[in-house]
């Protein structure tokens, strides 16, 4: 009987899950919650317009995709066109927040064209129901369908991949 009650659960994270086609769900990060490093709510609703480049991180792992971070960079995309994001994962390390915060607003300040976000609870994972304690790769159309995502390091296969849906999808 236990087993019967425990399935419609476990349907419910598997349908949840983010899926290439598939929507995120919505979601605001703001107060305790986290938000914008620069200071302010973000919500997953700006995710549209553009095509978007999410990076959810894990301070941990921050540099795991930075070979794809930088072959994006060095593509040069119409940045009225396409937008990148990285919501770093703050409950995911052990490191303090107030020194995330300062690595974060430097980053901000060397990179304008992104939007830096804190996630202080995980409230990402749980609901977009995505990998925690990694670095989460995401790409989404303008419509904020999802085009390409990835748990962990993305191969050069996947960076070519993702350089041209950015390409097509713009």
């Amino acid at each position: 009987m236990k087993k019967l009650l425990l399935l419609p659960f476990l349907l419910s994270l598997t349908l949840s899950a983010a899926e290439l086609g598939s929507k995120l769900p919505g979601i605001t990060l703001d107060g305790d919650k986290g938000g914008r490093v620069a200071g302010g709510k973000w919500e997953s609703s700006e995710l549209q317009g553009k095509v978007h480049l999410v990076f959810y991180v894990d301070p941990d792992e921050s540099d795991l995709n930075e070979v794809l971070s930088d072959a994006v960079k060095a593509s040069e995309p119409d940045r009225s066109k396409f937008a990148s994001v990285a919501i770093i994962n703050m409950a995911a390390t052990w490191k303090p927040n107030f020194a995330i915060q300062s690595v974060l607003e430097g980053k901000q300040e060397k990179f304008p064209h992104t939007t830096y976000v804190k996630d202080m609870d995980k409230y990402i994972v749980k609901s977009w129901n995505i990998a925690d304690d990694n670095n989460d790769i995401i790409l989404l159309d303008k419509t904020g369908k999802i085009l390409f995502i990835q748990e962990g390091e993305v191969d050069a296969d996947g960076i070519k991949k993702v350089l041209k849906l950015i390409k097509e999808n713009m």
